[in-house]
């Protein structure tokens, strides 16, 4: 059985999820795959379930019933790899903006290096982003900037979603006490992580804004974040492991 599971929430991403699965099973390293897919009115999880033909033991699916959340399948998604015993779980959007090449060096750096937390960082050498408007970058950016002045924690890219796990990190962090829900989710797991001790390892990628399907940002995940972080401060001493 492979050690490593990559969990890929989906939301409308007919155009994509089958490519991104062929790939992530490309590689001489074995990953196997969970889709969270909330209910897709376009049919997406129809196609994932017909390559479970082709691939039957190491892509799963859980479909959930109506649009739930990023942070929610996340949290789904961690039980499940966690009750299934996998050592290393990696989160990993569906639309290609996270390079899969780079799921290997994000696995070496948790698996044979000193990391607990790999993370997938646009920033840590630069800005490096492909196909972004500069008015996104920017507030891409200064968002990552405000969360380590208000955390102080040094990470450069806290809102990054391309991230392994050590088995250990999940089941100590409280995973099911976290608030936020949307892109918040990712500070707020990081946050976690950081303030218990677990060593984070930021891992350069050149992120590539998606050419299929459509983005699920909103004015309403970026206000929770906004807020959700004041919040995180005031509340950090309550952080402990479960």
């Amino acid at each position: 059985m492979a050690d490593s599971i990559v969990i890929i929430p989906t939301y409308n991403e007919k155009e994509n999820i089958e490519n991104i699965i062929r790939k992530v099973f490309s590689f001489e390293k074995e990953f196997h795959i969970l889709i969270v897919d909330d209910g897709s009115p376009d049919g997406t999880a129809n196609i994932v379930k017909k390559l479970q033909e082709e691939f039957s033991d190491k892509l799963f699916i859980i479909e959930r019933e109506g649009k739930l959340g990023l942070g929610t399948a996340y949290i789904t998604g961690f039980h499940w790899a966690l009750e299934h015993n996998y050592e290393f779980v990696t989160e990993m959007d569906a639309d290609f903006s996270h390079p899969p090449k780079d799921l290997l060096n994000l696995y070496d750096e948790v698996k044979n290096k000193d990391a607990d937390v790999a993370v997938g960082s646009r920033y840590v050498k630069g800005i490096s982003v492909v196909n972004w408007p500069l008015g996104r970058i920017l507030i891409s950016y200064f968002a990552s900037m405000y969360v380590r002045t208000i955390l102080g924690m040094n990470v450069q890219d806290t809102t990054a979603g391309f991230v392994c796990y050590k088995r250990e990190v999940l089941e100590n962090i409280g995973i099911d006490e976290i608030k936020m829900k949307g892109y918040g989710f990712q500070i707020e797991m990081k946050f976690r992580a950081w303030k218990l001790g677990y060593k984070i390892k930021e891992v350069p990628i050149i992120f590539t804004d998606r050419t299929e399907g459509a983005s699920k940002m909103s004015g309403g995940i970026f206000s929770e974040a906004l807020w959700g972080v004041i919040k995180l401060r005031f509340n950090a001493g309550k952080i402990k492991k479960k």
